[in-house]
Protein backbone atom coordinates (compact mmCIF):
# COMPACT_ATOMS: atom_id res chain seq x y z
CA UNK A 1 0.00 0.00 0.00
CA UNK A 2 1.02 3.92 -0.63
CA UNK A 3 1.37 5.58 2.10
CA UNK A 4 0.73 9.57 2.21
CA UNK A 5 2.18 11.85 4.17
CA UNK A 6 0.03 15.16 4.30
CA UNK A 7 -0.85 18.40 6.69
CA UNK A 8 -3.95 18.46 8.80
CA UNK A 9 -5.30 20.63 10.84
CA UNK A 10 -4.42 20.80 14.20
CA UNK A 11 -7.97 20.74 15.28
CA UNK A 12 -7.05 16.59 14.87
CA UNK A 13 -4.97 15.97 17.38
CA UNK A 14 -7.89 13.47 19.03
CA UNK A 15 -7.08 11.75 15.75
CA UNK A 16 -3.68 12.00 16.38
CA UNK A 17 -3.10 10.88 20.01
CA UNK A 18 -5.09 7.31 18.78
CA UNK A 19 -1.92 6.03 17.39
CA UNK A 20 -0.12 4.75 20.61
CA UNK A 21 3.30 6.21 21.28
CA UNK A 22 3.97 3.33 24.19
CA UNK A 23 7.16 1.47 23.60
CA UNK A 24 9.17 -1.07 25.38
CA UNK A 25 12.40 0.36 27.50
CA UNK A 26 14.87 -2.55 27.90
CA UNK A 27 17.94 -0.81 27.67
CA UNK A 28 18.74 3.34 28.74
CA UNK A 29 21.78 5.57 27.58
CA UNK A 30 23.76 5.65 30.75
CA UNK A 31 24.64 9.59 31.54
CA UNK A 32 27.80 9.68 33.32
CA UNK A 33 30.85 12.38 33.86
CA UNK A 34 34.05 11.58 32.47
CA UNK A 35 36.86 12.02 34.95
CA UNK A 36 39.39 12.97 31.93
CA UNK A 37 40.32 16.49 31.14
CA UNK A 38 37.28 18.96 31.51
CA UNK A 39 34.90 16.55 32.81
CA UNK A 40 33.11 15.43 29.86
CA UNK A 41 29.89 13.80 29.04
CA UNK A 42 29.55 10.22 28.39
CA UNK A 43 26.06 8.18 27.30
CA UNK A 44 26.84 4.26 27.62
CA UNK A 45 24.00 2.22 26.39
CA UNK A 46 23.18 -0.51 28.99
CA UNK A 47 20.60 -3.16 29.11
CA UNK A 48 18.26 -2.77 31.86
CA UNK A 49 17.19 -5.26 34.48
CA UNK A 50 13.55 -5.56 34.59
CA UNK A 51 12.07 -4.17 31.33
CA UNK A 52 9.01 -1.94 31.34
CA UNK A 53 6.91 -0.62 29.16
CA UNK A 54 7.18 3.81 28.71
CA UNK A 55 3.65 5.37 27.46
CA UNK A 56 3.80 9.10 27.50
CA UNK A 57 -0.40 8.83 26.54
CA UNK A 58 -1.18 7.03 29.85
CA UNK A 59 0.58 10.45 32.06
CA UNK A 60 -2.31 11.61 33.65
CA UNK A 61 -2.95 15.21 32.20
CA UNK A 62 -0.24 15.15 29.12
CA UNK A 63 -0.93 14.13 25.25
CA UNK A 64 -2.34 15.35 21.95
CA UNK A 65 -5.95 16.56 23.19
CA UNK A 66 -4.60 18.19 26.01
CA UNK A 67 -2.20 20.77 24.40
CA UNK A 68 -4.64 23.21 22.89
CA UNK A 69 -5.65 23.88 26.88
CA UNK A 70 -2.11 24.45 27.73
CA UNK A 71 -0.35 25.94 24.84
CA UNK A 72 -1.12 28.52 22.07
CA UNK A 73 -0.96 25.68 19.21
CA UNK A 74 -2.27 28.59 16.65
CA UNK A 75 0.76 27.77 14.84
CA UNK A 76 1.54 24.70 15.15
CA UNK A 77 1.74 22.24 12.42
CA UNK A 78 0.43 18.73 12.64
CA UNK A 79 1.72 16.20 10.17
CA UNK A 80 -0.50 12.87 9.22
CA UNK A 81 0.43 9.71 7.57
CA UNK A 82 -1.99 7.24 6.08
CA UNK A 83 -1.59 3.71 4.37
CA UNK A 84 -4.80 2.44 2.61
CA UNK A 85 -6.97 5.20 4.23
CA UNK A 86 -5.47 4.08 7.53
CA UNK A 87 -3.43 7.06 9.87
CA UNK A 88 -0.38 5.22 10.97
CA UNK A 89 1.45 7.78 12.32
CA UNK A 90 1.71 11.54 12.66
CA UNK A 91 4.17 14.48 13.86
CA UNK A 92 4.07 17.56 15.14
CA UNK A 93 5.79 20.33 15.09
CA UNK A 94 5.45 23.49 17.51
CA UNK A 95 6.20 27.27 15.86
CA UNK A 96 5.81 30.61 17.06
CA UNK A 97 4.38 29.74 20.46
CA UNK A 98 5.46 32.62 22.92
CA UNK A 99 4.14 29.64 26.03
CA UNK A 100 7.33 27.44 24.82
CA UNK A 101 10.21 27.99 26.68
CA UNK A 102 12.20 25.91 24.34
CA UNK A 103 11.72 27.39 21.44
CA UNK A 104 13.45 30.82 22.96
CA UNK A 105 11.01 33.36 21.52
CA UNK A 106 12.60 32.53 18.31
CA UNK A 107 10.70 32.78 15.20
CA UNK A 108 13.18 30.63 13.06
CA UNK A 109 12.97 28.02 15.14
CA UNK A 110 10.67 24.89 15.44
CA UNK A 111 10.49 22.07 17.55
CA UNK A 112 9.74 18.48 16.83
CA UNK A 113 7.03 17.89 19.70
CA UNK A 114 5.47 14.56 19.24
CA UNK A 115 6.37 11.87 16.53
CA UNK A 116 4.66 8.74 16.09
CA UNK A 117 3.88 5.61 14.03
CA UNK A 118 1.84 2.61 15.17
CA UNK A 119 3.67 -0.36 17.11
CA UNK A 120 3.08 -3.05 13.96
CA UNK A 121 4.54 -0.31 11.66
CA UNK A 122 7.80 0.93 13.29
CA UNK A 123 10.85 0.56 11.99
CA UNK A 124 9.35 0.40 7.66
CA UNK A 125 10.49 4.03 6.91
CA UNK A 126 7.11 6.13 8.26
CA UNK A 127 9.30 7.62 10.53
CA UNK A 128 11.83 8.29 8.04
CA UNK A 129 9.03 10.44 5.88
CA UNK A 130 7.24 11.90 8.61
CA UNK A 131 10.34 13.36 9.83
CA UNK A 132 11.56 14.61 6.32
CA UNK A 133 8.33 16.29 5.90
CA UNK A 134 8.32 17.87 9.02
CA UNK A 135 12.03 19.35 7.74
CA UNK A 136 10.10 20.86 5.05
CA UNK A 137 7.33 21.98 7.15
CA UNK A 138 9.60 24.16 9.06
CA UNK A 139 12.31 25.35 5.94
CA UNK A 140 8.39 26.70 4.77
CA UNK A 141 8.10 29.01 7.54
CA UNK A 142 11.64 30.26 7.39
CA UNK A 143 12.83 27.91 10.17
CA UNK A 144 16.78 27.80 10.41
CA UNK A 145 17.05 24.88 13.05
CA UNK A 146 14.69 21.98 14.28
CA UNK A 147 15.34 21.03 17.76
CA UNK A 148 13.87 17.82 19.64
CA UNK A 149 13.64 16.50 23.37
CA UNK A 150 13.55 12.92 24.33
CA UNK A 151 15.05 11.18 27.43
CA UNK A 152 17.59 8.49 27.81
CA UNK A 153 14.80 5.77 28.16
CA UNK A 154 14.05 6.29 24.71
CA UNK A 155 16.75 4.37 22.98
CA UNK A 156 15.32 4.09 19.78
CA UNK A 157 14.10 7.48 19.16
CA UNK A 158 17.80 8.69 20.45
CA UNK A 159 19.04 6.48 17.34
CA UNK A 160 16.53 7.66 15.23
CA UNK A 161 17.61 11.59 15.49
CA UNK A 162 21.15 10.50 14.88
CA UNK A 163 20.37 8.55 12.30
CA UNK A 164 18.30 11.65 10.75
CA UNK A 165 21.23 13.38 11.02
CA UNK A 166 20.69 15.55 14.28
CA UNK A 167 23.16 16.99 16.84
CA UNK A 168 23.53 16.01 20.55
CA UNK A 169 22.92 19.84 21.93
CA UNK A 170 22.35 18.93 26.30
CA UNK A 171 22.15 17.01 28.43
CA UNK A 172 19.93 17.42 31.80
CA UNK A 173 20.15 15.00 34.32
CA UNK A 174 17.63 16.51 36.69
CA UNK A 175 14.72 17.72 34.37
CA UNK A 176 11.98 15.39 35.46
CA UNK A 177 12.29 15.34 39.28
CA UNK A 178 8.99 12.79 39.73
CA UNK A 179 11.39 10.74 37.53
CA UNK A 180 15.07 10.91 38.55
CA UNK A 181 16.27 7.65 36.60
CA UNK A 182 15.40 9.92 33.17
CA UNK A 183 17.52 12.56 31.48
CA UNK A 184 16.44 14.83 29.44
CA UNK A 185 18.40 14.82 26.26
CA UNK A 186 18.10 17.79 23.37
CA UNK A 187 18.62 17.72 19.97
CA UNK A 188 18.80 20.07 16.82
CA UNK A 189 19.17 19.67 13.43
CA UNK A 190 20.31 22.90 10.89
CA UNK A 191 18.22 23.72 8.18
Amino acid sequence: MDLEIREEPVGLLNEHAEIPIAFLVDKILEVSVSDRGLGGIILQERAIDVPYVKDYGAIKGEGPTRWPKRFDVTNWGLIAAHQGGTRVGGAVVAFKSSDLEMLGGRNDLAILWDIRVRPDLRNSGIGYSLFRVVLEWARNRGCTQIRIETQNVNVPACHFYARMGCALEGINRFAYPDLPEESQLLWHLDL
